[in-house]
Parts: C-alpha cells; structure tokens; sequence
C-alpha cells in the first residue's frame, strides 16, 4: 500500500511539475483576443460605409457613422452638394416631445427611413410606429399614407397548404404575387383584393416554390414584366426527388424535418417547367420545350440573385428570353419565347467541356429587343468576356472586350449610346482581385477606366445612370468613397474612412502576401495577420485558416474590414494566421479555375503547404513544425483531408460542418465542379477513406439541424475514426444550422482554446466567455 502511494505521489509531482512548465493564457489574454472580432472592431472604424438611397433627380441620402454615433447625409450630384439631410437636434427635440423621452441628434431611434419626392417631409418608423416630420416646421405628426410593400409570411420555411408566402410587389407597385396552396396569387395592394392565378399547383408540384435543396423558402420565384400584366415563372417537378431528414434534440419525441434535397448520383432532381402568366384575365402559358434542370449560369440555385434568374422581358412584355442549363451545367442554351403563345426559338447554346457561370455576382448575359441583339458572357478564350450576337440569327458579331483579365459584373446597359458599364478585375499589377469600374461600346472600341485608383471598387450607379458612387479600399487601406459622373468626372469626395480609434486599441491590418502555388509558377495572394506585439526573435506556430472554393477562396472580400472572421484574434493569441488564395478558384482565368475540376480532393492543400513554407523563408518567426488548420464548410472539409492526407505537415485541426463526402452533399454542387457521378470517382476524394491515416489532433464539429451540409458527412468520418481506433475530439450543436447560430460564440471558444493547448502547448482561462457588442452608434441613448 506504501507503494502505491509513493508511486501516486512521484506521478503527482510529475505532472504537476509539467503543467508549471506549460505557459499559461490568462482571461485577460481573452479579453484582448475578443477585441479584434466583428463589430467589436467593426464598430471603431468611422465614415467607412456610404450606402447611397436614391432619390429623384439623382439626389441620395446615407448614413455616416462616426465616433459620436451618426448623422444622415444628403448629396445633390447636379449641384455637387454634401449636407446634413436635416436639421438632427431640432428633429431630436420634435420626437422627444411626441415620445415623451429624451433623444439625441446623434441617436435618433429609426427602424427604417425615407423621403418624401419633393423632400419636405422625412418618413421614418420608430418605436413600432410611422411618423412623418415636416422639414419647415418640424412639425412630427402620423404616418397615413399607405404601405409601399406587401407582405404574406407564415413565419418561414417551404409553403404549407392553406399558408402564403412573402410577397413579390409589381413594377407598378400595385399587385403583389405569392404563394398559396403551391398555386400563385395576387393581391391588390390597394384594396386587398385577393386573385388566384392558378389552380392546378400540388405538393412537390407547385408553381413558384424555392427549394435547391441545400436552402429553401416560402417566398415565390418569379419574374414580373415591365407592364407588371405578366409573371414568368415555372412549376417546379420534386415528386420523384429523394428526401432528405433530420430530427431535432428535445424532451419527449423528436420532430422530424423532411425535404426534398438531392444528391449527385441520383436518376431523379428537381426540374422547372416554365410558364408565363398572364395576371389581369388570369391565364397560364406553358413554354413549348421540355422541363429544364433546376439550374442557373450564376450558381447551383435558380434563384441565388434573389429572384427568377436567367430570364429577361422585353419592354412591352411581348418576349421572354431565359438560358436553359444543363445538369452538369455543361452546355448553355439560349431561347426566345412568345409570351402569347409558349413557342420557344432556340437562338445559340454554348458548350464547355467543365463548367458554364455567366459571372461572379452578377448575371452577365442581356436580352437586348430593340436592336435584336444579345450581350453574352463566355469564358471560350480563357477568360471572361463579353460578346456581342445577333438574335435574330444566333450568329456571333463581335467581341466586345478582350485581354488576360476578365469582366466579374456586367452593371448597366447604355442602348442608346451603345454602352455597358461593367466591373473589370485582373488589370491591376498589385493584385488580381482588385475590381475596376470600367466602359466599353458594343463595338469593343473606346474601353475606359473610370475608377483609376489602386484598390478594390465598389460602385452603385444612380438610377438614371448619370453618377455613380465609388468606394474603393484594399485590405490593409480604409475605404474611401467618392462620386462621380459616367464619364468618370471626380465631382466630390464623400467620405474617408478614419481607423483612428481602432489602431488606438493596437490594431493593425493584415499583411498582404504573394507566393508561388505549387507548380511553381502560378503567383498566387493571401493575408497574413500577426501578434500585434510580436517579437521577431520568437517562434510562432501557424494557422492556416482554408476555404477551398471552387466557388470562392479562403480570402473572400479583398475589401477592407476591421474584422475578418477570428484571425486577428488568434494571432493575438500567440500564432501567426495566414489565408492563402489557393488554384482553382474563380476571379482568375478559366484555366485557373478548372484546374482541380472532376476531382477537388487535393483542396488546394499543395498551395497551401508550399505557400507557408515560401513565406516561413521570409518571415523567420513562422514555425513550420507547428502548423495548424481550419474551416467551415468546405473549409471543413479541407481541413480533415489536411489531417488525413498531409499528416506530416499539419499538426492540429478544427474542421466545422464539413461536405466530406459530396455524394452525401446536394447534387447540383457536385455535378457542377465534380461532375456527374457516372463519370467521377468521388469515393476517392472522400475523407472517411483516408481517416486511418491522422496522426495530429482533429477536433470535428457539426450542427446536428444542418439543411446545407446534413450531419452525416462528419458522422461517416467519426465512424472511420473508430473503426480505426483514432482519437479525435467531437462538439455537436443538437439544433443548430450551418452556421450554429447563436452557439458561434461556443464554437470560437472552443477554437481558440483547441489550437492554444495542442498547438501552442499552452492552458487557456476555464470557460471563458466571448461577448460581441453590438455597434454602439446604433444604441438610442
């Protein structure tokens, strides 16, 4: 017995002196950590943002936020005017009186805002209720007028019989189409007056319903015509679709969500029979082809922009021209309809031998009725541009832009001066994702910059496309926002971004770095975020935090932002974060794109690896021995093929709500960048297969109501770890989504705490608990 405890007592003291040894990270460590994340930072950067509401004659209202709280803006462009949209301490006082409370200029309690056309009045919701305030007298008095928007919403989720959906306001502002019964209706928005527009809609068989499998909602999908007398939508076909199911975590039975969400593989996806409605004598015309896919140019939904897309009316609502996609978005075919009759002419198609997108935030393609021509958007020369075709023919007449750059979003169409407006990126030499506000004729003659400055551009043009509002930045350069005319004339300056008061905290921006990918010859970019007391002569292990597209990179926005996701606050934790723009990833050329197309299991991992070790050559203070790794979603799937696959390299991994398997993710994302599971091995790319080979610490997290990446992708891989007798770490959210929603502060947490202890060999603070206050400036009193 004396024994053992003397045994017991030596191991004591052993470990005891092992955790004394261990560096410990204090709350106080946290608390500097946190500050750094969201609108924590977010919330010190003023006159960043200018969001233009127009008004007539190109006048525009913003809200300038800035280190007192905020003031509303008004801009005359025609005058070249910039002032206070009104008088804030004497409207202030008028609302303090009404409300019986004390506001003050700079926090006035506004839910939504407006004006009315001569600008006399400002109209404004507060405190639950409408109010108008003369600007003369400042007189505040009931809002009367009617609403200008309609709504029909049971609360979210697909249409339930005898439930409608939110609803879709005519051009003409007078009738509002939605949801009932899976059957269209409309209301007058005047009268309530109440239309059903078809009758013969069922489950699974609807008109206008908005289910891609991965989201879905009630709203109806459709797109009205100019005259707002027509509605072009479609019957959506999900009867012979497999389910999907999930069940929630709770007292008693758990409840069941089941819907229709495909997988690659599957005979049977979701299909759209169009249709044109007419709305005053309600009539229904079926489009003369057969069901197209549930597909779009721009992404895997038919309604990712918002609306119907891939559809265009002409001006008397007399033709309807619409793209039809293939399944595995191959091949491209453009048509004409008569919106009388149903007849479909088949004008040109397009075929590529990986994968057809119309552009990258924007659809790039126009129907052009009054000179019979289309604006086509094509990456056929390796990179994308526009093109010009006869409609009547189908025959190609020109190129309209050209060179070893691309146009991202086509922003405005000038016919009567032969004019598009558009975002150009790859022209400028510091960095390819830098996007331009550029002009050009049909022609291909007289191409324009009208943004010179160095930087990304973020333009709003005004609605009678005489000025446009610039705001121009670079992730380590605040924004600055200007306006300007369509000639590209400087006519103000509107604002200057001032990080004063956030660099005051120890702030700084993040590092932008170049290296060579992996084929050492493709110049790829990223950031690089580091303590803000760094000390050169240490060594500090590494976070590599990964989205792998193909949709779009770990980078995301290469605007400014005080806050990109936690970066900054783990390297204030002690690590140096990187995020590396890997190949195969769009706002590049077609080549670049494709290059992990028909099989991404590689994730962009060898650019990744490479990348650090390049940067380690540069930066003494990177410690390639201690290199960790995470994402969401595909960066979670990303992360645990890092784990299994490169085992050497990456030591510590955290992988979130990953697609690990895509035959267990939606079908249209897979047979668009995988292709169709008749002709991919998509076992080979699949995590679970190659589980028995971690070596490192995995953490694997999953929201267990997850409509877009289903829970089982990250259950396949936990089963594989068992069976091969792995260790591995597990944090589950019963009922939370994708993003696990108001557990993402848990999760952070759980991050920060996962890489301290098994990356930098440290002890995190026992539970502590992260808090991200909302913007200040927002605050009332």
């Amino acid at each position: 017995m004396k024994k053992t405890v003397l045994v017991g007592l030596v191991s004591l003291a052993i470990a005891s002196a092992y955790a004394q040894q261990r560096p410990t990270l204090t709350a106080t460590d946290y608390e500097q950590a946190q500050r750094f994340l969201s609108t924590n930072a977010e919330q010190l950067v003023d006159h960043a943002t200018v969001r233009p509401n127009w008004l007539t004659s190109d006048r525009f209202w913003y809200r300038d936020l800035n280190a007192n709280g905020s003031e509303f803006i008004l801009v005359d462009p025609a005058k070249g005017t910039r002032a206070p949209a009104f008088d804030h301490q004497k409207l202030a006082s008028a609302l303090s009186a009404v409300a019986g409370k004390t506001y003050q200029a700079n926090r006035l309690p506004f839910q939504t805002i407006s004006f009315s056309p001569d600008l006399t009045a400002v109209l404004f919701q507060a405190n639950g209720k409408r109010w108008s305030c003369n600007l003369k007298t400042y007189e505040i008095t009931p809002d009367t007028a009617p609403a200008q928007t309609s709504s029909f919403n049971d609360g979210g989720g697909r249409p339930s019989r005898g439930s409608a959906g939110p609803a879709v306001l005519s051009p003409d502002k007078k009738r509002a189409a939605y949801i009932k019964e899976y059957n269209l209706w409309v209301r007058d928005v005047a009268t309530g007056k109440e239309t059903q527009l078809t009758t013969d809609g069922i489950k699974d068989f609807g008109y206008a319903t908005d289910n891609a499998g991965w989201k879905s909602s009630d709203r109806a999908i459709l797109a009205w015509s100019p005259d707002s007398k027509k509605i072009a939508t479609f019957k959506q076909d999900q009867r012979q679709v497999s389910d999907m199911y999930l069940v929630t975590t709770n007292v008693g039975k758990p409840m069941l969500k089941q819907w229709k969400y495909p997988l690659p593989g599957d005979e049977h996806i979701a299909t759209i029979q169009r249709v044109i409605i007419e709305v005053d004598n309600p009539k229904v015309i079926q489009l003369q082809i057969p069901a197209d896919p549930h597909r779009a140019t721009l992404s895997d939904d038919i309604a990712s922009s918002g609306t119907f897309d891939d559809v265009n009316w002409n001006e008397d609502a007399t033709k309807l021209a619409f793209v039809s996609t293939s399944r595995d978005h191959k091949q491209e075919k453009i048509r004409l309809a008569d919106a009388a009759t149903g007849a479909v002419r088949e004008v040109f198609e397009e075929t590529v031998p990986t994968q057809y997108e119309s552009g990258w935030g924007a659809i790039n393609w126009r129907y052009l009725d009054k000179s019979n021509e289309i604006i086509w958007f094509s990456e056929r020369d390796n990179w994308g541009h526009l093109y010009l075709y006869d409609a009547a023919t189908g025959k190609l007449k020109n190129q309209i832009t050209k060179g070893d750059w691309l146009v991202t979003r086509l922003l405005r169409v000038d016919e009567k001066t032969r004019t598009l407006y558009f975002i150009a990126n790859g022209r400028q030499a510091v960095n390819p994702y830098f996007g331009q506000f550029c002009k050009i004729g049909f022609d291909g003659k007289n191409f324009t910059v009208l943004t010179p400055e160095e930087g990304n551009h973020m333009v709003t043009i005004s609605p009678s496309g005489t000025y446009f509002v610039d705001s121009y930045s670079q992730p380590n350069v605040p924004p600055v926002t200007v306006l300007r005319n369509m000639a590209g004339k400087l006519i103000s300056t509107l604002e200057k971004a001032d990080i004063s008061r956030l660099t005051a905290t120890g702030w700084t921006p993040p590092t932008p770095i170049t290296v060579k990918a992996a084929d050492g010859k493709t110049d790829i970019y990223g950031l690089l975020y580091k303590p803000t007391k760094l000390d050169p002569s240490k060594k500090y292990p590494v976070i590599d935090y990964i989205y792998p597209g193909p949709q779009g990179g770990s980078v995301g926005s290469w605007f400014f932002s005080a806050a990109r996701k936690d970066n900054q606050s783990l390297a204030e934790l002690g690590f140096v974060v990187v995020e590396i723009e890997g190949t195969s990833n769009p706002l590049r050329s077609k080549s670049f794109h494709d290059m992990s197309y028909g099989n991404m299991s590689e994730n962009t991992l060898p650019d990744q690896i490479t990348g650090i070790r390049q940067l380690a050559q540069k930066y003494a203070y990177l410690d390639t021995a201690r290199v960790g790794i995470w994402g969401h979603s595909g960066g979670g799937f990303a992360t645990a093929t890092a784990m299994f696959r490169y085992p050497d390299f990456f030591k510590v991994g955290i992988s979130e709500s990953g697609n690990h398997d895509n035959r267990n993710y939606e079908d249209d994302w897979g047979d668009r960048y995988d292709g169709l599971a008749a002709n991919v091995d998509y076992e080979a790319q699949a995590n679970q297969t190659y589980a028995k080979n971690l070596k490192g610490k995995l953490m694997l997290a999953h929201g267990m109501m997850d409509d877009n990446v289903p829970p089982y992708n990250t259950l396949l891989v936990v089963e594989a770890l068992e069976k091969a007798n792995k260790d591995y770490d597990l944090v589950i959210f019963p009922n939370s989504a994708h993003g696990f929603g108001s557990y993402s502060p848990y999760m952070t947490r759980r991050r920060w705490d996962y890489f301290v202890k098994n990356l930098a060999g440290a002890e995190p603070p026992k539970e502590f608990k992260l808090e991200i206050k909302s913007d200040s400036r927002n605050q009332v009193n």
